[in-house]
């Protein structure tokens, strides 16, 4: 070998490992020696973007573009997307791009024939705050270990909620809003409702008080709205244009930046509901959805050890409902260990080493690739914008080398929609109709205020009866005196039982089938579809 292309002999090496035969993601061209090989191309097999992922860096390295360059790809494979648009920079999917002197370059280095497109878009929001179709989520369906997970309870705490959602789920009282599950709580230690969990270790006034003042605060804060009907049937995210192409499906973010640890919760009920709602697929020659879960560390921030195991199972087993999952954030640190463990593929943008916490953080970060051609620590430390450090599975399922890469340019657009048409994709959605007019159906609130109502009424009513309106005292002197009976004060059973709502409830416990919720890892109630 001449020693004009020695240097090349481990670019080779490399650029083989990447030579797939099947459908594969074009992620860029081969970096070697500070120079770019663009007829050595860095991709990614189609089928195996459902054993998961990570595209991590720091801010301004180029992890929304690198996110948007994938989501477009498979769109145009026929695969569907969703990807969380926290800071709102995302909408531009939509729309084909616009062609410029810096994409052209990038073209031409990586040897790309660059045509601008757009994808087919979906826009939702939580709950309706800012643009896009409503996402809300019954709180039967969301569950107690997510909604305390929101509402920052501590684990004796949790338990006691998951015991509120085991009585109501028992019972039949839907629990459609928060207004619902806090009747419920205020119930069950009430002077009525506390022989009802007597036997199950029932809840303290203590606890029951630091819940209710959560959801009080948490109301307060206006997240109310995300919780009710029509509930958001996940399904709807694994639809596909009418030509084929996969429906990219863009939760919008930028009006609830300031509750991060709410819409990072909801993004995982989404994805248990859809763990609990699909079927066993097994290896797919494509995934059925990839799910971009963007901002990934406030999931994880403050979460316990049982939510984090939930979340690793999740991940675990997800695959073989034929969803692939990717993890974005700034650092690997910022995702555990064990769900790092289960990511395949890998698309690492620049690293900052300012501290020497940063310093630590990268050494963690080498250590965590197969042993490389290039000097890791120097490589991560040195990147520039729109360049990342790459190792995916191949088609066998082993780890590729890893790869300096120069990533091609999206398609579509570079920044975000204007507001005027993001409005108007809003309003000429399929699912507009479906979920953007709330519902209030009667529910736990509604019948525990109604049986509150009778059974006041039936007091007073017992009252005048046991003693009647008194006489003048002539007529009364003349009237013949009765014996009286004293009157019986029924006691909390008595109340409890023979109180409307609870024959209604112990005749319908009593005769149906599975009343009570089955419940996944996450407490979420598995639907019926």
């Amino acid at each position: 070998m001449s020693e004009s292309t020695a240097p090349e002999a481990p670019a080779d090496r490399i650029a083989a490992r990447y030579a797939f035969t099947g459908p594969a993601l074009e992620l860029g061209a081969l970096l070697w020696d500070g120079a770019c090989l663009p007829d050595r191309r860095v991709r990614v097999p189609l089928a195996v973007l459902a054993r998961h992922g990570l595209i991590a860096g720091a801010t301004g390295t180029g992890k929304t573009k690198t996110l948007q360059l994938i989501a477009e790809q498979l769109s145009a494979s026929g695969v569907p997307v969703f990807l969380a648009d926290v800071k709102g920079d995302v909408s531009g999917i939509a729309a084909p791009g616009e062609p410029h002197p810096k994409t052209a370059e990038r073209a031409r280095e990586v040897g790309q024939d660059w045509q601008p497109g757009g994808c087919p878009a979906e826009f939702l929001s939580l709950g309706g705050i800012g643009p896009g179709v409503p996402v809300r989520a019954t709180v039967t369906d969301f569950g107690p270990v997510l909604l305390s997970k929101v509402l920052g309870l501590n684990r004796t705490q949790e338990q006691s909620l998951g015991l509120v959602f085991h009585y109501a789920d028992a019972k039949g009282l839907e629990l459609y809003d928060l207004k619902d599950l806090r009747a419920v709580v205020a119930f069950l230690v009430s002077d009525r409702g506390k022989a009802e969990l007597k036997d199950i270790g029932g809840i303290s006034g203590a606890t029951a008080g630091v819940i209710l003042r959560a959801l009080t605060a948490f109301e307060q804060q206006g997240a109310g709205v995300f919780f009710g009907e029509p509930e958001f049937d996940t399904a709807d995210l694994l639809r596909t244009a009418p030509d084929g192409r996969g429906v990219v499906s863009l939760l919008e973010l930028p009006a609830v930046q300031d509750r991060p640890q709410l819409f990072s919760t909801f993004l995982m009920w989404l994805l248990a509901d859809l763990f609990a709602a699909l079927p066993e697929a097994g290896d797919l020659d494509k995934p059925k959805l990839v799910f971009f879960f963007d901002e990934a560390h406030l999931l994880f921030d403050g979460a316990s050890k049982a939510f984090l195991e939930a979340v690793t199972r999740t991940v675990r087993l997800i695959r073989s409902k034929g969803v692939g999952v990717f993890f974005v954030t700034q650092t690997p640190k910022d995702v555990p260990a064990d769900v790092l463990a289960q990511l395949g593929n890998r698309v690492q943008h620049a690293l900052r080493a300012f501290t020497p916490d940063d310093a630590g953080a990268l050494r963690a970060a080498v250590k965590t690739y197969p042993r490389s051609e290039y000097d890791l620590e120097e490589l991560l430390t040195g990147l520039g914008t729109g360049e990342a450090v790459v190792t995916v599975l191949d088609e066998k399922g082993a780890p590729t080398p890893v790869a300096a890469t120069r990533l091609r340019a999206p398609r579509s657009l570079m920044a975000p929609v204007g507001a005027e048409a993001l409005d108007r994709a809003v309003h000429a959605s399929p699912l507009y109709a479906r979920y953007a007019q709330p519902v209030d159906r009667e529910s736990a609130y509604e019948k525990i205020s109604a049986e509150q109502a009778a059974a006041e009424a039936a007091a007073e009513a017992e009252a005048a009866r046991v003693e009647p309106p008194r006489a003048d005292a002539e007529t009364e002197a003349a009237r013949p005196q009765q014996p009286r009976r004293p009157a019986e004060e029924p006691s909390l059973a008595q109340q409890v039982v023979g109180s409307g709502i609870f024959r209604s409830l112990a005749r319908s416990v009593g005769t149906q089938l599975g009343r009570e919720i089955s419940r996944s890892l996450f407490g979420t109630a598995r639907r019926r579809r």
